[in-house]
């Protein structure tokens, strides 16, 4: 990883501005500033992980959380009739921040296949 910090890394400093919804010591969620439907929040860890391809077994309490926090914000968010959760990963994944996060949507019926 380069030294220069990502987009999501610049969050959780507070350096740039985000709508945050919910933050623990182990993860901070926001809305997407680019909403792919009505909800669309982005939930990343704290620490400073590329992407799921580098998630390592030391990692495991960790990943888990990120997933109960999607549950979590979707039955808040009223997401009861369902959503979407999404991690992309490389370049050819879809991924555009080389930071692990999780896409959380919802709010509208999402098709399959996605693209």
């Amino acid at each position: 990883m380069s030294g220069e910090k990502t987009i999501f890394k610049k969050i959780i400093d507070g350096e740039i501005p985000a709508d945050i919804i919910y933050e623990d010591d182990l993860c901070l969620a926001f809305n997407d500033v680019n909403p792919q439907a009505p909800v669309h929040v982005l939930v990343i860890p704290k620490q400073e992980i590329p992407s799921m391809a580098h998630l390592q077994d030391s990692d495991q309490a960790l990943a888990g959380h990120l997933l109960l926090t999607v549950a979590k914000l979707a039955k808040q968010l009223g997401l009861d009739s369902g959503y979407r959760t999404i991690v992309n990963t490389g370049k050819e994944g879809g991924q555009s921040v080389d930071h692990l996060h999780l896409h959380l949507l919802g709010g509208r019926s999402l098709h399959w296949p996605p693209g």
